[in-house]
C-alpha cells in the first residue's frame, strides 16, 4: 500500500488520470478476496494485483475504458461458464471490482496520498473509506483514531467501521471500508533459525517484527533486515513488555523452556492480542504446570497458543515452521481465531 499512494502521488503530480482497482467482496473459488487492488494508468498495470488471470486482464480493460470516461465504476464478475457476465472461468464464484476514477492533477487526492505516506511513516492504525459509485466519483477519504476523518468523507462515518474489510451503508450511501495500516507490531522473543525464517515471510505479509534476543550473536540487525527493530535483551526482565498493546502479537521461540517460562508470564501481563509459544505438548504441559504455581490461571493460559503454527501440515524444518507459524497468524488477523 506504501508503494501504491507513493506511486498515485507521483503520477497525479505529473497529471497522469488514474484508477485504483479495488475488490471489495468475493465467493467462493474468487483469485482474490476483498483488499486485493491494483493500479492502472492509460497504459495498463502500474502496480498491485486483483489476483491475475482474466480477472486482471478484464479488470485492465475496464479500469482504462473508465480513464476514458472519467468516471468510476462497479463491476461484478461472475467466474461460472454460461452466466451472464461470466468471463470464461469455471472455479465457481464471484468477485466485486470497484473502479475509483482519479483525475490527474487533483489536489485533493494528492494531499490524501501525502497523508497516507505520513501514516505509514509513522506507523499509525488507518482505514481508506471509499463511496461506492457508479458513472460518478464519490467521496473518499482516510480515517485514524489519532487524527480523525481526513478527506471529504462525513466525521461521523468511523462509527459504522467494522472489521479488516467491509462494505456498509452510512448516510444512504454505500462505502468500502479497508484497515490499510495497523500500528500494533510482532514481538519475537528469541533469534535463532526459526525466527531467521520467520520474520522475512511475516515483513513480506506486513507484519512489522520487533526482535529481541538475550545472546549478542543472535540479536545483530544484519540476520533480520526486514524486522523493525532488533534489541539485545535481558530475557528475565524485558522493559518492551510495557509497550505491548491489543493490537501486538508476541512469538516466543527462545532457546529452552527456562526462558520461554519466563517471558510467557510477562506476555500474560499484557494486553497482547495474541500469545504463541514454540514446542512440543510435553513442554507445554511443563511450563503450565510452573506458571499455574507463580498464581496464573487456567483461565490466563488459556490465551496462550503452544505448540505455535499449523500443526496439520507437518512442519519440521525452520523454514517450514516459520510458514506454519505465518499461516496461524494471516488467519487470526482475517479474524477466523486459533486455527492450528
Amino acid at each position: 500500500m506504501q508503494t501504491l499512494f507513493s506511486e498515485m502521488k507521483t503520477r497525479l503530480e505529473n497529471k497522469e488520470d488514474l484508477v485504483l482497482v479495488t475488490v471489495v467482496a468475493s465467493s467462493g473459488a474468487a483469485p482474490r478476496g476483498a483488499g486485493a487492488r491494483m493500479l492502472v494508468g492509460r497504459d495498463g498495470r502500474i502496480c498491485g494485483t486483483v489476483g491475475g488471470g482474466a480477472v486482471e486482464f478484464r479488470s485492465t480493460e475496464l479500469a482504462k475504458d473508465a480513464i476514458n470516461k472519467r468516471a468510476s465504476v462497479v463491476k461484478q464478475f461472475i467466474l461460472e461458464k454460461n452466466q451472464i457476465e461470466d468471463i470464461g472461468m469455471i472455479c465457481g464464484g464471484n468477485v466485486t471490482i470497484f473502479f475509483r476514477y482519479f483525475e490527474g492533477g487533483n489536489v485533493a487526492i494528492i494531499s490524501l496520498c501525502e497523508t497516507a505516506r505520513a501514516q505509514f511513516r509513522e506507523q499509525k492504525t488507518t482505514w481508506l473509506i471509499t463511496e461506492l459509485t457508479d458513472g460518478y466519483d464519490g467521496e473518499i477519504g482516510l480515517y485514524s483514531e489519532k487524527l480523525g476523518v481526513m478527506g471529504d468523507i462525513a466525521p461521523t462515518i468511523a462509527n459504522a467501521i467494522s472489521g479488516q474489510t467491509s462494505v456498509f451503508e452510512f448516510g444512504g450511501k454505500k462505502y468500502y471500508a479497508e484497515q490499510i495500516l495497523s500500528s500494533g507490531f510482532v514481538y519475537i522473543f528469541g533469534g535463532g533459525h526459526v525466527a531467521q525464517e520467520l520474520v522475512p515471510v511475516l515483513s513480506h505479509l506486513d507484519f512489522r517484527c520487533i526482535v529481541l534476543e538475550d545472546r549478542p550473536e543472535f540479536a545483530s540487525p544484519e540476520l533480520f533486515p526486514g524486522a523493525a527493530h532488533t534489541k539485545l535483551v535481558n530475557f528475565e526482565n524485558v522493559p518492551e513488555m510495557k509497550q505491548v498493546t491489543n493490537d501486538d502479537y508476541i512469538i516466543v521461540l527462545t532457546r529452552g523452556h527456562k526462558f520461554d517460562q519466563v517471558i510467557e508470564e510477562q506476555a500474560l501481563r499484557t494486553p497482547a492480542r495474541y500469545i504463541g509459544v514454540i514446542g512440543s505438548r510435553h513442554k507445554k504441559a511443563l511450563v503450565e504446570k510452573n506458571i499455574m504455581e507463580h498464581g496464573f490461571t487456567r483461565a490466563d493460559l488459556g490465551r496462550v497458543t503452544a505448540p505455535i503454527g499449523l500443526m496439520g501440515i507437518k512442519a519440521e524444518t525452520p523454514a517450514e515452521i516459520a510458514i506454519s507459524i505465518a499461516g496461524q497468524l494471516i488467519a487470526f488477523r482475517a479474524g477466523a481465531g486459533i486455527i492450528s
